[in-house]
């Protein structure tokens, strides 16, 4: 899809040799808000959907809630593990949802949110941070949900919040 295209292009358009420059998704606010608006639109569109199935298998879902005042006392590479532990559950929620759903329009729309998902988590696995990679095996608070939507509004909560917060953070320090 294009828009996951584009952050990736985004991106990698400014990587330098074995670290990340901040890309201009960081210094540029206006890319954040187009991102938390194409998530608020796919979480529009899912829920104009005709007759989505519940799922039969429950998918879990990071809870991506957080007090602000923890957040800030965080560092930035916790955060980071953080947003990634969410999207890997939200990027395998995604995949498993859609082997679930053989409606179209809902099938579309998982599509889209594991393009946009999956496209941040790349993004912020290949920052070039001092503790090195990440690496899968984390654990997140989580919970089971069996309605599409769930996963929907997760995402725009994750993209939304954290993200956001996360990459004003990044752009306090990296873009002058």
């Amino acid at each position: 899809s294009p828009p996951g295209l584009l952050l990736l292009t985004s991106f990698l358009l400014h990587v330098e040799e074995g670290r990340a420059s901040p890309p201009r998704l960081v210094c540029d606010t206006r890319l954040i808000q187009k991102y938390i608006g194409e998530a608020k639109d796919m979480e529009e569109s899912v829920g104009q959907c005709q007759a989505l199935p519940t799922l039969s298998c429950p998918t879990v879902l990071p809870l991506v809630d957080f007090s602000l005042q923890q957040w800030k006392s965080k560092s930035s590479e916790s955060k980071r593990r953080e947003i990634l532990c969410d999207l890997a559950l939200l990027v395998g929620a995604a995949v498993r949802a859609q082997g679930q759903v053989t409606q179209e329009c809902g099938a579309r729309q998982l599509g889209q949110l594991y393009q946009h998902a999956n496209s941040f988590l790349l993004l912020l696995q290949t920052f070039g941070w001092e503790a090195g990679p990440w690496e899968p095996g984390c654990s997140p608070r989580s919970e089971e949900r069996t309605h599409i939507t769930s996963i929907f509004l997760t995402y725009r909560q994750l993209v939304q919040g954290k993200l956001s917060f996360f990459f004003h953070d990044l752009a306090k320090d990296s873009c002058k």
